[in-house]
């Protein structure tokens, strides 16, 4: 097999920082599906470079929950876990609450024009509701209004949460298409608070409030004899 061209938009990345992104994007886009076994040497071979670089990627996808390492077996894409998804949400609402509260006072008018346009086909959709299209322009609002955060380690750190999730669960949405209405009001909100100058707290504590109760819609669904609290869920007021 030819080596496999792998991107060069980012021509300063290590052949680790390649392999990494190569592989991450796939699991993301479900083309290494969960319990998928990770070769090592055909992955190498793929990418045109040693085992080496590949083995790092791996135990940097292996940190981020992604990739799980099992014993005389080898590396596997990890497998679906309501526990992980559970921890990422979590883990999502208090780093994107933060996100998009430093974010505030740096976005601009045609921010918040792109954040309602975005928002404004989200709820176009909810008439034939595609669960997929909705995450992925869920995400893109998102992406909007956190995108603007002037600290790059919070940036990283939503996105690396963002990724794990698309891994451990398609879309929530396909489990409580409800939830979807709910979610375009809130959105609405949120880009209102920022636009009229709301304190930065506030905005925080909507934007986190708006991910815990998508967990907490999730739950309720899937473990309905489980309580928010019980499950560690934080709605914010």
């Amino acid at each position: 097999m030819a080596p496999q061209q792998v991107s060069e938009a980012a021509p300063a990345r290590s052949k680790s920082q390649r392999a990494y992104h190569w592989l991450r994007e796939r699991i993301a886009g479900e083309e290494l599906a969960p319990g998928y076994r990770l070769v090592l040497p055909s992955i190498a071979n793929e990418l045109g470079m040693s085992v080496v670089p590949v083995r790092e990627a791996i135990r940097r996808l292996e940190a981020e929950g992604l990739v799980t390492y099992e014993r005389n077996v080898g590396a596997r894409v990890s497998m679906i876990d309501d526990t992980q998804y559970r921890h990422s949400m979590e883990t999502l609402a208090i780093l994107e609450g933060a996100a998009t509260a430093l974010a505030a006072r740096h976005l601009t008018a045609s921010d918040l024009r792109q954040a309602r346009e975005v928002n404004r086909r989200l709820t176009e959709s909810l008439d034939r509701f595609d669960p997929r299209l909705f995450t992925s322009l869920n995400h893109r609002f998102h992406s909007v209004l956190f995108a603007a955060c002037p600290n790059p380690r919070l940036l990283a750190l939503v996105e690396a949460e963002w990724t794990r999730l698309g891994h451990l669960r398609d879309s929530t949405f396909s489990f409580v298409p409800g939830r979807a209405q709910e979610s375009v009001r809130e959105h609405a909100t949120i880009v209102d608070l920022i636009e009229a100058g709301a304190p930065l707290a506030d905005i925080e504590r909507t934007a986190r409030g708006h991910r815990s109760a998508t967990l907490a819609a999730y739950l309720s669904h899937e473990h309905p004899d489980e309580s928010p609290a019980d499950a560690g869920v934080t709605i914010a007021p």
